[in-house]
């Protein structure tokens, strides 16, 4: 496989299928792991960060699992291709940066990567639609028993799996689920919601995970705590938690529905003829759009056109993207040009 040959793919995180797939976009759960009495990526010499890139990635082919996946060391990467990667969630902005010795594995389906020297020697990763978090570790467990027959891994019995960051120390999993929640900041009932999981040892993220802020009413959920904990018992934790999240959500929708039909059914349709109509958009603007075009499509309020055509605009309307569409680099104008003509092509039929 070639990074080209994802544009022809839509990502795993995207399809809109899996329970809940109207509120859930995402689950996600990753496993951090060091090799044992190797130095931490951000410790090691050169020397030392090229032999473990090697040897994990020995170690990957002999994974049955993980037959059909593609390696691409980010040295032979330009930032373009980096960036699309980023846009698809299979790797992260850090992992970008500083490219040696570096490389990310991925799987035809864009289900499983793997970061190879990022913050750790290993970041693996499964990202499946709806709320699937039980079926992502199930996989991700299979792998890490895989891995961890041909690598030697950093751990201690008191401790757990040793990591770069304390956060992670135990059992060096974080679980994340994206969510779509318009209904609860429209009516202005998100902040309350947020305190309430921040209390319960969970954190709020954006789109693109650490780092970023919430866009498009979309929500990164995960736990901040990993030692001390089991992985059965993490995952049960968040799926209750997203449970309740979508109830609320669900109601939110209701009530917006039954209240406020005329005024929804408004903005809905204003969002949808701009989407249809501009010449010039940027991907803020984009993002926020769809994401009422989303949820009307959810409500029964929007008839001619899919979730999944809207998610798939969530991500080709990316800079990365449109840039590989065009294949060739693009200034910002030039992009919100683009975008705003693809998004023209898709809706008007």
């Amino acid at each position: 496989m070639i990074i080209n040959d994802m544009l022809k793919h839509t990502s795993e995180w995207l399809k809109g299928t899996g329970p809940n797939s109207d509120i859930v976009i995402s689950s996600r759960i990753r496993l951090a792991r060091n090799l044992d009495k190797v130095s931490f990526p951000h410790w090691a010499n050169k020397g030392q960060s090229q032999e473990t890139l090697e040897k994990i990635e020995a170690a990957v082919g002999k994974v049955d699992y993980l037959k059909k996946s593609s390696i691409f060391r980010l040295a032979d990467l330009d930032n373009i291709d980096k960036q699309f990667l980023i846009e698809r969630h299979l790797m992260s902005y850090e992992h970008a940066q500083k490219a040696n010795s570096k490389a990310v594995i991925i799987d035809e389906e864009e289900i499983v990567s793997i970061m190879i020297n990022e913050e750790d020697h290993i970041r693996l990763q499964v990202m499946q639609s709806g709320l699937c978090v039980f079926q992502a570790w199930d996989i991700v467990n299979k792998i890490d028993d895989c891995l961890a027959k041909e690598l030697s891994f950093a751990f201690l019995t008191d401790w757990g799996y040793l990591t770069a960051c304390p956060t992670n120390t135990g059992t060096g999993m974080r679980g994340s689920v994206m969510l779509h929640l318009p209904a609860l900041v429209m009516t202005r009932q998100v902040n309350r919601v947020l305190a309430a999981i921040a209390k319960l040892s969970f954190t709020t993220r954006g789109l693109y995970g650490e780092g970023t802020q919430a866009t498009g009413n979309f929500f990164q959920v995960s736990n901040q705590v990993s030692l001390g904990h089991s992985e059965e018992g993490i995952i049960e934790s968040i799926n209750g938690l997203i449970k309740q999240i979508i109830e609320q959500e669900n109601q939110a929708r209701e009530a917006l529905s039954s209240k406020n039909k005329a005024m929804l059914e408004d903005r809905f349709s204003r969002s949808f003829a701009l989407l249809k109509s501009a010449h010039i958009i940027s991907s803020q603007e984009t993002i926020e759009l769809l994401s009422m075009v989303r949820l009307g499509c959810d409500l029964g309020m929007i008839k001619n056109i899919d979730r999944s055509s809207i998610n798939e605009l969530f991500i080709i309307t990316q800079p990365a993207h449109l840039q590989k569409i065009e294949n060739k680099k693009l200034s910002a104008e030039e992009r919100d040009v683009k975008r705003a003509e693809l998004i023209r092509n898709k809706l008007i039929k």
